[in-house]
């Protein structure tokens, strides 16, 4: 049943960006060529920014894909990982990206040029992105929950949208008052609008590669939990890590009584360890050492 939901999931995925990456291609174009009649930077730097996005969608969809391989003797967990490697790589597109279009800003508000920019046409094409982008969002919301490289393309997209309303925002000002630097203004804020959208998913990636305990996941809940369970007496060695966004990996040496070795109880005890784990703490994958009571204090004496 968690292998027919886990491949649903995962045809669900490649349909949702599939779809995101037809619907950001198509306002891609519809962008660059109305920052190039409409001579706005603002559409020209959410154009950018959908640029860094469409790549990233298209990495999230291979990863999607490659992901769904079954796992081998040599990738033993198979290839979950490309996601996190995915989600990283959208993370520094988003920084390089935020600090081409920094730079241009910067430039633009520093040593104006008298240009005419044509507010009403940029209203339009950015009154579409914003539409668009809406549609994108919608569709990538089911699957950003479960997923680090779909929430990755999911704040790409929301990132879009909000550029959207900052164009919208830039032309009304530029057709009310003539202020042609809010359309500087408007690049400059789209660009800072990556850097903590990028910031945040690169933690999320440094968190999975440095194999630290999951942020929803309390190592000392699932220690007591071990330790109530009938025939415990103590627990060492624990570890917790994730090998991709929501597929976690449990590890530990549990000292029992030896009444769990004497009536050949350990099959039933390694049951209950491992459902708890599956039940209360959404871990799949749980290895247990199962030990006589005071291993732990032989260990140390042997390696002081």
């Amino acid at each position: 049943m968690g292998h027919s939901h886990d491949h649903s999931q995962q045809g669900a995925n490649r349909a949702r960006l599939g779809v995101a990456i037809g619907i950001v291609a198509t306002v891609l174009v519809l962008e660059v060529a109305g920052a190039w009649l409409s001579g706005s930077l603002a559409l020209l730097a959410d154009a950018g920014h959908m640029l860094s996005d469409l790549i990233g969608l298209i990495i999230a969809l291979i990863a999607v894909i490659v992901a769904a391989r079954p796992a081998t003797d040599r990738q033993t967990y198979g290839y979950q990982r490309v996601e996190v490697f995915a989600a990283l790589i959208n993370g520094v597109i988003l920084l390089v990206v935020a600090a081409s279009v920094t730079v241009e800003a910067v430039g633009r508000l520093v040593a104006p040029e008298p240009n005419e920019v044509q507010g009403g046409l940029m209203l339009v094409i950015a009154a579409v992105g914003l539409v668009a982008n809406s549609a994108a969002l919608l569709v990538l919301r089911g699957g950003a929950k479960d997923s680090i490289n779909m929430r990755g393309a999911y704040l790409e997209v929301f990132g879009d949208l909000i550029g959207s309303v900052a164009v919208i925002v830039a032309a009304i000002v530029l057709l009310t008052t003539g202020f042609e630097q809010a359309d500087a203004v408007a690049s400059l804020f789209i660009a800072v609008l990556m850097v903590p959208r990028a910031f945040l998913l690169l933690r999320d990636v440094m968190r999975v590669l440095s194999e630290s305990a999951p942020a929803d996941t309390d190592v000392a809940e699932i220690r007591e939990h071990i330790l109530e369970t009938n025939g415990v007496v103590a627990v060492h060695d624990v570890h917790v890590w994730a090998i991709t966004s929501g597929s976690h990996v449990f590890s530990a040496h549990v000292e029992v009584e030896p009444e769990v070795f004497a009536t050949g109880r350990t099959g039933e005890l390694l049951d209950e360890l491992g459902g708890c784990l599956d039940a209360h703490f959404d871990v799949a994958h749980s290895t247990f050492q199962l030990e006589p009571a005071g291993r732990a204090e032989r260990e140390q004496s042997q390696h002081p």
